[in-house]
């Protein structure tokens, strides 16, 4: 692909993209009556990838970060949904295990991004450590 946005390019984004299927899947195998967890499930799992999008489409840093952060969440919302279908015996345990997985790595991810963004900014404005922004005085 030639003309790529920059989420596109992100690694968290398209790991995201292959956990949409996988709880996509699992969804599809929850019994019937069942559908407030199959939606939640479905909308969690895309408020991941769009989100992350939205992310990397920002041009605020502050607000970058923030998109990064709702991204995270929605994927640990995606987490407790498997671990609510896994306590109901909904869904076979082993049957998670793949999408657990994509979750920690997702997870792992948005927070390195969080950082790194959280880092850079302090960098630039000099609010980091060690820069003496301390309003103790020494005697």
């Amino acid at each position: 692909m030639a003309d790529t946005f920059d989420h596109e390019r992100l690694i968290v984004y398209q790991v995201s993209l292959e956990f949409v299927a996988e709880a996509d899947a699992v969804a599809r195998s929850l019994p019937t009556g069942r559908s407030y967890l199959v939606d939640q499930l479905q909308r969690a799992s895309s408020s991941i990838v769009l989100n992350t999008a939205e992310g990397a489409g920002e041009l605020s840093a502050k607000e970058n970060a923030r998109f990064y952060r709702m991204a995270q969440r929605s994927a640990t919302e995606c987490a407790a949904l498997l671990d609510i279908c896994r306590t109901l015996k909904l869904v076979d345990e082993q049957r998670t295990v793949p999408a657990r997985g994509m979750l920690l790595r997702i997870v792992s991810m948005l927070i390195g991004l969080g950082r790194s963004i959280t880092s850079a900014t302090q960098r630039e404005s000099g609010t980091g450590r060690g820069k003496g922004t301390s309003t103790a005085r020494c005697r």
